[in-house]
């Protein structure tokens, strides 16, 4: 796995990988001409000091721009590959029902980049759950720090790969 800045790459699908790929693309061309010109066109109606739709379409090339960085680190420093094995084992790219300080959860485990449109809740390898659970198998119980210095107890109920 491919690492930058001694954080691990994100996992991603091939079907994550290039739909993200299909959006830097349309925002690295089409997206910017669109904005440029909405920029251009607000330009011609005068005074840039009150010109509402000046300012609306710079922020909005601010985000698109934002928007470009992230997908283009993300996608430079990706692992992609396929699903990650049927085992029972939590990984990158894994539905996890876990029971956490005695309620039921089901997330992903990876990036929300994998998840796409779902209104699944996602949780990072980085995170503090994330990174207690890696490697862990169904039926494990274990507990870990939480960032406000509780400890919270979690038993593995689950991990099966995702599928979109």
């Amino acid at each position: 796995m491919s690492t930058t800045n001694s954080a691990p790459a994100a996992w991603l699908t091939q079907e994550a990988f290039d739909r993200l790929k299909a959006e830097l693309d349309h925002l690295s061309g089409a997206g910017r001409a669109e904005i440029v010109q909405k920029i251009e066109a607000a330009r011609q109606e005068g005074d840039l000091k009150e010109n509402g739709g000046y300012h609306a379409a710079k922020e909005e090339q601010g985000k698109i721009e934002a928007r470009i960085r992230q997908l283009t680190t993300l996608l430079r420093d990706a692992h992609v590959g396929e699903a990650a094995a049927d085992d029972g084992i939590v990984g990158s790219g894994m539905i996890v029902v876990a029971r956490i300080a005695g309620d039921e959860e089901t997330f992903l485990l990876g990036s929300r980049e994998i998840a796409g449109d779902s209104d699944l809740d996602v949780f990072s390898e980085k995170s503090p759950l994330g990174a207690a659970i890696l490697g862990h198998k169904e039926g494990d119980k274990l507990s870990y720090t939480a960032p406000n210095g509780k400890d919270i107890t979690v038993e593995i109920l689950s991990a099966k790969p995702y599928a979109a």
